[in-house]
């Protein structure tokens, strides 16, 4: 296996970066290189924790959790102005400078800039998300997201993926890699091998990239070796399996011995190494996911994921017991001292590459006021609209309703559809409910709207001693249809479903009831999803289906301009939002 590269890309060092990068490695004790192994997730931004963090174990580098602009700001100048060797601060700016920090700037998801099917939104979300990130002392982002969403029942990369075509992932990751490297920032493409084939979560199971040696070079593969030989500085490596190319590498594994790639010599270093030609950063995903703990011990983990290739493990459990556990796989051999060196290497030479080694550690950051006035700047804020504008999609139009004007429909019922309630997507979700908003921008514009009390809600209201009688009876209920069509003239259904082991629709018990639409020959029915791409699987019946891939005012400012024939639909799917199936199309 060829030796790391200073001079060649990613780095492309002089002799005096390459000669900081050796002294700085011969100067370090045991204890300082193996802290050089791990990036922290700090809990908190209190100076004498921040402090205590980097001298007792010695990291390369933070991933936070996003806080105001100024806060940020201050720990990551607590923390490089107290660090010995200069730190690697990453963010994750998946949609934009929200990421970085709580007022940061929102570009789009990443369906959602597939779906502009234009990679000038990819550069832009790049260029804000580097802009505002390096503002406040960020120099590494754990993006662009380069999964492929070739499965339809995936549920967390639906709407964290630019879609399900190889070349529109590689021309958007390009893009978006063009535009945050602007700042300063390296980018962490993620989660090689690969997300999107499997429906399962790495988060909370195992996962698995089932494609052939010759799908994955086709489809991944492409990715990969794309943004790489544009320069890619460093791979977030997923905790997925990937047995054909285990295989491919090593013959005589057994299906028990197959390990997800983290910890899996045969696909980080055989694969990514030498058949990519990878000579950056390696960063493991969070070591708390399931893919990674339900494979081995963490005591034996910890080492096994730098031995198969990893330069950095991201996340302490405990920061004493895992230093320990990597110390210990370092003097039991799993860590070898070659192995060692070269994840230091690329680390420091990443580090180089970004100019680190060469400021003052009270200069690493720009001036405070100069870098507050980047956060959330106008001209900015603006793209969001623009992206929103061009990706809503009407993807199913199927019935002569257009305009949809108070004129035609003036009654509008307006139906939340729900998912499987709680999860961390329901932490992490809008508190607004989109059909909340809508109801108050269709009012505006002449509509009557009821927004429908769902008969759970309802039972949910009665006296305890009166719910049970009120269950049983459900399922009995039916309605004259008379009652929908005498009182309303559209029906609007509106799936805000948060991401969990599913991101499928959950149907009430009750029948006859407007949750479901049933009565979309009966009444001109609209179904709106506001953030699955993939909801008509549940809904083949329905005549008209749009995805808008978010639930933000602005969102659905102009969706409604768009249902009243004031604009354009402009959005181009870009996943098979039909989910591979006839009915529906139909």
């Amino acid at each position: 296996m060829a030796k790391v590269d200073l001079k060649a890309k990613p780095y492309n060092l002089s002799d005096s970066d390459i000669m900081w990068v050796k002294e700085t490695i011969n100067s370090m004790s045991i204890e300082e290189k193996i802290g050089q192994l791990f990036i922290n997730m700090g809990s908190s931004r209190d100076k004498e924790y921040l402090t205590d963090i980097l001298s007792n174990y010695h990291i390369a580098g933070v991933r936070y959790n996003p806080g105001k602009a100024d806060e940020v700001y201050e720990q990551n100048k607590i923390l490089q102005e107290n660090s010995k060797i200069p730190l690697l601060i990453a963010a994750n700016t998946e949609a934009g400078g929200n990421g970085a920090c709580k007022d940061g700037t929102e570009v789009g998801v990443e369906v959602k800039i597939g779906a502009t099917n234009d990679p000038k939104w990819a550069y832009e979300m790049g260029r804000v998300s580097g802009v505002e990130a390096a503002a406040i002392g960020c120099n590494w982002s754990f993006a662009p997201i380069v999964d492929i969403n070739y499965n339809w029942r995936n549920p967390i990369i639906s709407s964290r993926s630019f879609g399900s075509n190889p070349d529109l992932v590689l021309e958007m990751s390009l893009a978006y890699m063009k535009g945050i490297r602007e700042s300063g920032i390296a980018p962490a493409a993620k989660h090689f091998p690969g997300d999107g084939v499997d429906e399962r979560d790495q988060h909370l199971s195992f996962s698995v990239n089932s494609l052939s040696t010759e799908e994955w070079d086709q489809t991944y593969g492409k990715v990969y070796k794309g943004l790489i030989d544009d320069g890619l500085p460093s791979i977030m490596a997923g905790h997925i399996h990937m047995p054909a190319y285990q295989k491919f590498f090593n013959p005589d594994v057994k299906d028990e011995e197959l390990l997800p790639a983290t910890l899996c010599k045969e696909i980080m270093t055989d694969l990514l190494r030498g058949k990519l030609g990878f000579n950056g950063v390696v960063v493991t995903d969070a070591s708390h996911m399931l893919g990674m703990t339900g494979a081995m011990k963490r005591s034996k983990l910890l080492p096994t994921s730098i031995a198969a290739g990893c330069d950095l493990f991201l996340f302490f459990n405990d920061p004493d017991e895992d230093f320990g556990y990597m110390m210990d796989g370092y003097k039991e051999g799993i860590i070898t001292e070659e192995r060692l060196e070269e994840a230091l290497t690329r680390t420091l030479g990443l580090k180089a590459s970004l100019g680190l080694h060469k400021k003052a550690k009270t200069e690493i950051l720009p001036p405070k006021e100069e870098s507050m006035a980047k956060i959330g700047l106008p001209e900015n804020k603006a793209l969001f609209k623009e992206v929103a504008d061009r990706a809503i999609t009407l993807v199913k139009d199927k019935q002569d309703i257009w305009p949809v004007t108070p004129e035609k429909y003036k009654r509008v019922l307006l139906v939340d559809v729900k998912g499987v309630q709680g999860g961390f997507g329901a932490l992490i979700g809008s508190k607004e409910k989109a059909s909340d908003i809508m109801k108050e921008l269709l009012e505006a514009q002449g509509f009557e709207v009821t927004v429908w009390e769902s008969t759970e809600e309802k039972i949910m209201k009665l006296p305890e001693e009166e719910r049970f009688a009120a269950i049983a009876n459900v399922y009995a209920q039916k309605r004259p249809i008379t009652e929908l069509t005498d009182n309303y003239d559209l029906i609007i259904n509106i799936a805000n479903v948060n991401p969990g082991t599913v991101q499928r629709i959950v149907w009430p018990a009750s029948k006859g009831t407007p949750d479901i639409p049933f009565y979309i020959h009966e009444i001109p029915t609209i179904f709106i999803s506001v953030q699955y791409p993939y909801h008509l699987a549940d809904v083949p019946q329905v005549k008209t289906y749009i995805n808008t891939y978010d639930s933000k005012n602005q969102t659905l400012e102009l969706l409604v301009e768009k249902l009243m024939g004031r604009s354009e639909f402009n959005g181009v799917s870009p996943v098979d939002a039909f989910c591979g199936k006839i009915d529906t199309r139909i």
